[in-house]
């Protein structure tokens, strides 16, 4: 609490929504005994804590101690005069499905009235997504009857959850259905919204609908993201590396920034949702195709297979940096970050150590990198810069 102290000592404010910042910060960093701590100071202070400071506690207690500790705290915050709202007790509802705890979500999401709140739609939302992935269809039907009025009529949210679902139960057409009754009901359609059917579209492996899809997309100014280039990736999954990057062809000749820039997107996509494999079939094509990678494409490779746990083939790949700067493309400060952070994540703190003292000997990383790198790792414990 010395911070606390500091912070009033100087006149700082101290108010529900500063208390808020330092409770949020510490539940993050796991520190949800110190968060506990703030909030009794926050109450002998006569600080009111509104719904942000209940849900932060009440999401870190479900993920540190699950959701039954949880609701003890919740229990405890209401004995000590506490009032959280439904935000609060959807939070506990969150804990309840993530746990896959559907049946006792759905116990208690019947029992909210009872506790004086009415559902409202991120209640039905969170109990539809549960119902809807474990393919319980009619009971999500039922759910979804019961969704009007201006609190807890469907929202954009709403036909995701069902699209995405769908989509991964194979019902692909029905999923379909949905997207068009969004459009006609006038919600705001995104990518989001075809990512699901992209994707299962490419592991059925028909090709000609996932390009008419794309073009419906662009069509209706729904620009693809990293998740669209993930979903197209599913191709390469099926032996189809050459159709996929034929989708990537023309979807890089809509783009408005140039065929290099649109691959190296795709690249860096890829290897940060752990599709390096993909990755790399689609660089070999796109290299075919006149297209020269560069450090941050080789970058992202590193740090995609670093991030899949393939540290030998990540050093292969660092060693082809000897023909990148035959060719001028010198690797950057970034790339020699991202390999030793690499080697550290995969436990070789010894390897990490010797990699960077090496990298600061030889000047290319900054004392600032090396500073960082020693503190988020503790490498300085290992060898003495």
């Amino acid at each position: 609490m010395q911070l606390v102290e500091k912070m009033e000592a100087h006149g700082y404010p101290t108010n529900t929504v500063t208390y808020n910042s330092l409770v949020r910060g510490l539940c993050m960093h796991g520190n949800l005994k110190q968060s506990l701590q703030l909030l009794d100071r926050l109450i002998q202070k006569g600080l009111v804590p509104n719904e942000f400071t209940y849900s932060f506690l009440l999401e870190a207690a479900y993920k540190e101690k699950g959701v039954n500790e949880a609701t003890k705290l919740l229990d405890e915050i209401i004995a000590k005069g506490g009032k959280p709202n439904l935000v609060s007790y959807n939070v506990l509802l969150t804990g309840l499905c993530k746990e896959g705890r559907t049946d006792e979500a759905i116990r208690f999401f019947r029992d909210l009235p009872a506790k004086g709140f009415n559902p409202n739609v991120v209640s039905y939302n969170i109990v539809l997504r549960n119902l809807c992935y474990e393919g319980r269809w009619k009971e999500a039907n039922e759910l979804l009857a019961e969704m009007d009025g201006d609190d807890r009529s469907p929202s954009v949210v709403t036909y995701n959850i069902l699209i995405g679902s769908l989509a991964l139960h194979g019902r692909t057409y029905h999923a379909m259905d949905v997207l068009d009754e969004m459009i006609r009901g006038r919600f705001k359609v995104s990518a989001t919204s075809y990512n699901p059917i992209i994707a299962q579209l490419c592991q059925e492996e028909k090709v000609d609908l996932v390009v008419k899809c794309l073009d419906q997309m662009i069509y209706r100014r729904c620009k693809p993201n990293e998740g669209t280039y993930n979903a197209i990736a599913v191709l390469c999954e099926q032996g189809m590396v050459q159709e996929a990057f034929s989708i990537f062809q023309s979807l890089a000749s809509k783009q408005s920034s140039s065929p290099n820039d649109f691959y190296k997107s795709v690249i860096s996509s890829l290897c940060r949702k752990g599709n390096t494999y993909p990755a790399f079939q689609l660089l070999y094509e796109m290299t075919k195709s006149g297209f020269t990678p560069d450090s941050y494409t080789y970058s992202s490779l590193i740090r995609g297979l670093c991030l899949e746990g393939m540290l030998q083939a990540a050093m292969q790949i660092f060693m082809v940096f000897e023909m990148l700067i035959e060719k001028g493309y010198m690797p950057n400060e970034t790339t020699y970050t991202i390999l030793v952070e690499g080697i550290a994540h995969e436990g070789q703190m010894e390897l990490a150590a010797q990699v960077l003292k090496e990298l600061h000997m030889r000047e290319v990383v900054s004392q600032h990198v090396v500073e960082r790198l020693i503190m988020q790792y503790n490498l300085s414990a290992i060898d003495n810069f």
